[in-house]
């Protein structure tokens, strides 16, 4: 007797990673119905990722809000993320209009407190299994699509079926390379190093960014009084750098424009980085086969934009194939439209990211933006919406927003400009 359709799977979906976007896409699948396996190859439930910024941008909020983390993110302490940056022409510093709603923001968390949170989250909700110290070692595949995963486990190896695998295992996703999808690489010139810094105050109590052209460097307030600090020079300086990575990075941190008091401050972590963190975006489907966050796309660590991507596209995946993963729709053409909504809501960033990612000086429409925004708070307002990934590049370099911008620049030089006698 041949079984039913439905029984010829073990979940409706697999997902390997649980991590922000592994356990994002979990929560919101099973809601939706949605009968799902969330695999980690870590086994220690309180495991999380140590590079990273430790920021959820402003983008990510609504998915915070549906996952219900909000007031959870609250009590634990995490820092709403308003930021002013460090440019040639003086300090960016976005502030809500007189009268007007305050600024949009997200949270700066460390990792070590949001990983376990959000992975507590997932296992307590109906309709999730987490399996920790499950690793996958390969796919299955059946009629041309991947319809399982293969893995090891504490009890040995297992066959687990579904009709969607997902992929929220990183930028190095073995999901990815063993399902083929290629990615396209795009070469970082910086290099970055962070630590990690308890009672170091900044200016306003928010995030700094130095926009130093070529290096670059940030300071983001975190949960339990510790702050973050990266710096991201040009890779020419690199062989320097290495010669002393201590004192090289203190050396880089106490010379930055209003430099935040290191000295007096906790150093509470050693220094870690990655000289080499390319940028690389991969098609993020496949017969049978989704991609989110890392894995699908990995944007330049500098623009802190990571955890709220990884947010949004779970929450793009769970809207796009939650009822077809359930046996309820057409589960090809659901991917198709979470493909098209990835590429079409992130292309535009990654593409700057990645020329920005060359080291280069500002061109003259980042001179521009930059410079106006700051002179003038509504630009900077602007500047503050394209930065949290509120608003695309084509919205951020709208018509309207170059006139207002070249409109106070052209005020600007003529104040600068001393009366005739």
């Amino acid at each position: 007797m041949t079984r039913p359709e439905s029984a010829a799977y073990d979940y409706d979906v697999v997902i390997s990673g649980a991590s922000l976007a592994g356990c994002a896409a979990a929560i919101l699948l099973a809601r939706r119905g949605v009968r799902v396996a969330l695999l980690e190859r870590r086994s220690d439930p309180e495991a999380y990722k140590v590079l990273c910024t430790h920021s959820l941008t402003a983008n990510a909020y609504p998915v915070l809000d549906e996952l219900g983390l909000v007031p959870a993110l609250e009590k634990a302490g995490a820092v709403r993320n308003l930021a002013r940056w460090h440019t040639r022409w003086g300090w960016i510093e976005p502030r809500a209009a007189p009268a007007g709603p305050e600024l949009p923001y997200g949270y700066n968390i460390r990792r070590s407190t949001l990983d376990p949170l959000i992975r507590s989250h997932a296992a307590e909700t109906p309709g999730v299994e987490l399996l920790l110290g499950h690793q996958v070692t390969g796919l299955v595949r059946e009629a041309g699509r991947i319809s399982g995963v293969r893995t090891s486990t504490p009890q040995g190896e297992r066959e687990i079926r579904a009709r969607l695998v997902v992929g929220a295992d990183g930028k190095d996703s073995a999901v990815a390379k063993f399902a083929g999808v290629p990615a396209r690489l795009y070469e970082n010139a910086r290099f970055g190093y962070l630590a990690h810094f308890r009672d170091l105050p900044l200016h306003g109590g928010v995030a700094h960014t130095w926009f130093l052209e070529p290096d670059m460097a940030y300071a983001f307030p975190n949960d339990d009084g510790v702050t973050v600090v990266a710096v991201l020079p040009d890779k020419k300086r690199l062989p320097a750098f290495r010669e002393d990575l201590e004192g090289s990075f203190l050396a880089f941190v106490r010379a930055l424009p209003e430099a935040p008091p290191i000295d007096s401050a906790e150093r509470i972590t050693k220094i870690t980085g990655t000289v080499n963190y390319p940028l690389h975006s991969r098609k993020p489907t496949a017969p049978g086969l989704a991609l989110i966050g890392d894995a699908a796309l990995t944007g330049d660590p500098l623009w802190g934009v990571g955890c709220g991507w990884a947010l949004q596209s779970a929450h793009w995946l769970a809207e796009a194939v939650a009822s077809a993963a359930a046996g309820r729709g057409d589960l090809d053409r659901s991917l198709v439209a979470y493909a098209r909504r990835h590429r079409r809501r992130l292309g535009g960033h990654q593409y700057l990211a990645a020329d920005f990612a060359k080291a280069r000086p500002f061109n003259p429409m980042e001179r521009l933006m930059f410079s106006a925004a700051a002179r003038d708070e509504s630009v900077a307002r602007h500047m503050h919406l394209f930065g949290s990934r509120l608003i695309g590049p084509l919205r951020f370099l709208n018509p309207v927003a170059l006139a207002k911008a070249s409109a106070v620049n052209l005020q600007h030089r003529r104040a600068a400009v001393p009366p005739a006698r």
